[in-house]
This record gives structure tokens, sequence and C-alpha cells, in this order.
């Protein structure tokens, strides 16, 4: 499993903001999309959110892009890190 710090080399995400860490790996379908939504609407806006998946989370994506979010999915040997942030203003 890569470290928070080398995936977020591997986007544009921010390194300065707050960050935390979401593993769906283990959840069917539905839970990693409602999971992922649950945990953004938890978090501050300045945070960066990883989330830890076994497959790319294409249903998750115009959702993303519908609140406003940035992405940037980086695919590893045993699994598929989304990094999900807000734009600065």
């Amino acid at each position: 499993m890569a470290s928070t710090q080398s995936l977020l080399e591997q986007t544009d995400a921010p390194t300065d903001r707050p960050r935390a860490e979401l593993d769906v790996r283990s959840l069917g379908p539905p839970g990693p999309l409602q999971r992922t939504l649950e945990q953004l609407a938890s978090l501050d806006d300045e945070a960066v959110l990883v989330q830890r998946n076994d497959r790319a989370p294409q249903f998750l994506y115009p959702k993303l892009e519908d609140r406003g979010y940035v992405y940037k999915t980086v695919e590893q040997a045993n699994e598929i890190a989304t990094v999900i942030w807000r734009p600065s203003p």
C-alpha cells in the first residue's frame, strides 16, 4: 500500500491541507460511493480525502464533479486510490 504522501505527489492535490483517508476496498457497491460522499460531507472544505479502493470508482466521478470537487485516481499494484479535494478559491 502506497503512503498517502506518495499518492499526493502523483496528483495536483494540495499537500499543505489536512488529510483524511477512507479504505473502502472491502465494501461492495454501492458502499464505496455512499461512504465516500458521507465522509466528504463531514470534512472541512480544505481537507483532502484519499479513498483507497480495489477498483476505479466510475460512478463516483460525476457526483464529485456535480459537487465541485477535483479528483485524481492513481493505480497501484494492489489498490486504486482516488485523491479528492476542493480547488482553491
